[in-house]
């Protein structure tokens, strides 16, 4: 559309009391890294971190804050959608790195057709792992 600014995602942002705490959640879950200048741990400095995904693309970011997580179903909220080749693997990873369960398996749910489960993080974030239905570019 001519005149419209060109908009793409840049990175997501997530709001915790103590972003290395949550940045070390995320990073071996995800398998990705700190941006540089963000690998070594400086609490004096840690109100913001960035971790990259190795093949490029939006970012995730660890951002100092007090601010209470609204526990899930309770309100309007943005959450992560998290590609996974195997539910099942994808589930037995994320629980081993701290991830809550939130729903059972779709077929416990009741609707075995869907592939996807929730999870709150170590911080209560909703994110679901999903087997997506399309190729994940």
């Amino acid at each position: 559309m001519p005149g419209m600014a060109s908009l793409r995602l840049y990175e997501v942002v997530l709001d915790c009391p103590d972003p290395r705490a949550l940045a070390e959640f995320y990073r071996p879950l995800l398998g990705w890294e700190y941006e540089a200048g963000h690998e070594v741990d400086d609490p004096e400095r840690e109100d913001w971190l960035r971790l990259e995904a190795p093949h490029g693309g939006p970012r995730i970011v660890f951002q100092r804050s007090d601010a209470p997580v609204t526990p899930w179903r309770r309100d309007a909220r943005i959450h992560l959608d998290l590609a996974v080749d195997d539910l099942a693997a994808g589930h037995e990873h994320a629980v081993a790195r701290g991830a809550t369960p939130m729903t059972g398996t779709p077929e416990e749910e009741g609707h075995p057709a869907d592939r996807f489960r929730v999870y709150a993080d170590p911080v209560g974030h909703v994110f679901c792992l999903v087997e997506p239905t399309s190729p994940v570019l």
